[in-house]
């Protein structure tokens, strides 16, 4: 679903893998635990890094093919707080007046790491996960028409796993909550980033069973009914399985999106998830408002939005003298 970060040589890549997913031409994921799936990962390049988000980017390859594989710690459990005090070893670094510093090497169960690879990885994928500086692009209704809409129709990012989600052929043991209904029903799953087991960074994604809508830009009043029942029912669920109320969460809809099939972002309220800046998410209840009182309120609408340098869109705004 949406995501972005480079390594050091070290033994974190043959960590236990939690959670695979494969972009193959079936769109079958499947769920590994013995960590061979990466033994034979030759990697070639480190794309990005975030110290911040404590992850890495690689580029390499897996069977002759490009893979791209996403590393990352998973958060600290508190339930495994006891462990962690009294398995762990410590070693001194500095000790200064009451302040002292240690590292501390918890014990194998405790250390794991989420690792998400995508096999076999386009271009695009590449390019996805590369850090690359960013442009505020101004996108009025007539640059959407114009530039955005061409683009959109013809990208060649494949939907096929979107639609495996919704046709459960895929993920569906991750499903949290569905509503079938085809003109305003959705499916509620946790997104790859989240590994589901605190709720600090909970994050989960709908996905609506409309087809025709790819972005904010194609929304109209007709679609309220739609995005009610996503936010009311999508909160309805959080609360249900997670015990996290409305007041706790961030929802909202990102422009542009990652894919082009609308999805709405559920998010904890605490957590700084990557594209809840404010140039890129919308917020549901915004756009719900701003459309009961507009039809065509994203029709007409100037849109902000940043875009990393190398992407293709940037260089058509450039062609169109339009940054």
């Amino acid at each position: 679903m949406d995501a972005k970060r480079e390594a050091q040589p070290d033994e974190s890549l043959t960590e236990t893998i939690k959670r695979i997913k494969t972009d193959g031409e079936d769109g079958d994921e499947a769920d590994q635990t013995d960590g061979h799936v990466l033994s034979g990962f030759q990697m070639t390049a480190v794309l990005s890094e975030s110290a911040r988000e404590k992850n890495i980017f690689l580029q390499g390859k897996l069977n002759e093919q490009t893979a791209v594989v996403l590393l990352g710690k998973t958060p600290i459990e508190q339930g495994t707080l006891p462990d962690i005090f009294t398995e762990s070893t410590l070693q001194l670094k500095m000790k200064n007046d009451i302040y002292s510093e240690y590292r501390l090497q918890p014990p194998a169960q405790l250390n794991e790491m989420k690792v998400t690879i995508v096999h076999p990885a386009t271009e695009e994928h590449v390019n996805k996960y590369t850090r690359q500086d960013k442009v505020l692009v101004v996108e009025t209704g007539e640059d959407y028409q114009s530039i955005t809409q061409p683009f959109i129709h013809a990208q060649s990012f494949s939907l096929k796993w979107v639609y495996n989600i919704l046709e459960k052929m895929a993920e569906k043991d991750r499903i949290v909550f569905e509503d079938p209904d085809e003109k305003v029903g959705f499916i509620l799953l946790p997104d790859l980033k989240w590994n589901q087991r605190q709720t600090e960074d909970l994050y989960l994604i709908a996905i609506a069973h409309q087809r025709n809508i790819k972005s904010l830009r194609d929304l109209r009043s007709e679609h309220v009914p739609l995005l009610q029942n996503i936010l009311q029912r999508g909160k309805d669920a959080i609360l249900q399985r997670y015990r996290l109320p409305a007041n706790k969460l961030r929802i909202y809809l990102h422009y542009q999106p990652s894919y082009y099939h609308l999805h709405v972002h559920f998010t904890n309220l605490n957590y700084e998830a990557p594209g809840c800046d404010v140039e890129r998410a919308h917020l549901l209840t915004d756009v719900i408002q701003n459309l009961q009182s507009d039809r065509d309120y994203y029709v007409k609408r100037t849109l902000h939005f940043s875009l990393r340098t190398d992407n293709k869109l940037v260089r058509l705004f450039e062609e169109a003298g339009r940054l």
